[in-house]
């Protein structure tokens, strides 16, 4: 059976999965292969619609960037840029509310299902998104304006170096946008309470057992070591941790390990350092980005690394950062450490498509995992169900394929955020 990581997550669990190995032969309407957000959410979506749908998981429901991130959901998109270029030709002048209406699908989706299955998941309003040079201000002012324009006044907030301060004992920002529509969790168990609503619904979900290969034809199937799952239609959604289908997926995301560490629980200090229990994130293009936990722990992130591999002292390089950003706690106790492989694309654009008729995939949000996988979930179950139009919106989107694969891959991605790095530098 897999260990999950030794995350604060794992530590607090509400009850975790133990779903049997798949052994013989089934036959559903939809099998899924992945049991991260967005094979769960996808599930749930195609259960609600009255499909009989399987999930095939090779290690456990949200073993891997799904019950590891920060637990932060924004309603930033990584790649909107891009995607805005390329969806104009099919959207003309819609585009621009397309993407505004996306970045908010993925709030509704979670809050409406935790309410429908009462999932326990420390769900929270509040978010800052936190300047710490002027240039970072002219960015926060252009998102203002625009949820201005578009009804949040009552959401939204500039602060200024001082308005930040009543809201953290921070020295570190000049200003912040803040935003109370964005929500905080607790991702494990948020994964782990829609599989059981899946799984309410008449979902079949297996763990503990690798897709060995995916059987195309006009009945296509997924084979494991013991069993086999016949079905109408496959959904690959295992994002980065898988090698399926290399034909034609290699080469389209790369893994870059993020670094998560947990205080000790912080006590009465915790409300001192966040008195409105806000999650937070900084403006620079690598960041950092924190929040406390429903126990006073400060849980805190950055420094995501674009090799591919892991650090060796996740604690070590992360300490720094947390004491520059609050002084009172030097020195404190980290109880835990752990990664988070997330899955990069190069333009930033989720990777939607169908590898045979009726074989799709779903892939690469590029660190912003939670809502957006949320939203995917939703497109591809209306697809599978014979909606395709924001399926086709993304899915004619050009993906960049790098030749030679992880060869490449994961060096260009650091080439690039050394880049990136350097312009912020910069500014």
């Amino acid at each position: 059976m897999a260990i999950r990581s030794n995350s604060y997550y794992t530590a607090t669990v509400n009850g975790d999965s133990d779903y049997p190995t798949l052994t013989g032969q089934h036959s559903v309407d939809v099998v899924i292969i992945g049991g991260g957000f967005t094979g769960v959410a996808s599930a749930v979506e195609l259960a609600e619609r009255g499909l009989k749908v399987a999930i095939v998981e090779a290690n456990r429901i949200g073993w891997g960037a799904s019950g590891r991130n920060g637990g932060q959901v924004t309603g930033s998109l990584s790649g909107d840029a891009a995607m805005r270029q390329q969806m104009r030709a099919r959207l003309g002048d819609e585009v621009d509310d397309f993407i505004w209406h996306l970045r908010w699908r993925g709030h509704a989706i979670i809050q409406q299902r935790v309410a429908r299955y009462a999932i326990a998941c420390d769900l929270k309003h509040g978010h800052l998104h936190a300047a710490m040079k002027p240039a970072h201000l002219h960015e926060l002012r252009a998102s203002f304006d625009e949820a201005q324009r578009r009804g949040m006044g009552a959401e939204v907030s500039l602060l200024d170096a001082a308005g930040v301060r009543e809201h953290l004992d921070s020295p570190l920002y000049c200003g912040a946008l803040k935003n109370t529509r964005n929500l905080h969790l607790h991702p494990l168990n948020l994964c782990l309470g829609e599989a059981r609503a899946a799984q309410s619904l008449g979902a079949l979900i297996f763990e503990n057992c690798e897709v060995l290969n995916i059987v195309h034809g006009e009945r296509p199937a997924v084979v494991t070591a013991q069993g086999r799952i016949d079905a109408r239609q496959v959904l690959l959604a295992g994002d980065v941790y898988h090698k399926l289908e290399p034909r034609q997926l290699k080469g389209k995301i790369f893994p870059a390990m993020g670094g998560i560490v947990t205080t000790a629980p912080l006590g009465e200090l915790a409300a001192e350092l966040n008195p409105q229990d806000l999650a937070v994130y900084d403006c620079r293009f690598v960041l950092d980005y924190y929040r406390m936990t429903a126990d006073g722990r400060l849980l805190f992130g950055g420094g995501a690394n674009y090799s591919g591999k892991d650090s060796r002292d996740i604690a070590g390089e992360l300490r720094p950062c947390i004491e520059r950003t609050f002084p009172r706690l030097k020195g404190v106790p980290i109880d835990f450490q752990w990664s988070c492989a997330m899955g990069i694309v190069i333009n930033r654009i989720p990777q939607l498509g169908k590898l045979s008729n009726n074989v799709w995939y779903c892939q690469g949000y590029s660190g912003h995992g939670i809502a957006t996988s949320h939203i995917m979930g939703e497109i591809m179950a209306e697809a599978m169900t014979g909606t395709l139009g924001r399926y086709d919106t993304f899915a004619a989107c050009k993906q960049v394929k790098v030749p030679m694969g992880d060869v490449l891959g994961n060096p260009l991605l650091a080439v690039g955020m050394w880049y990136y790095g350097m312009l912020e530098r910069l500014r």
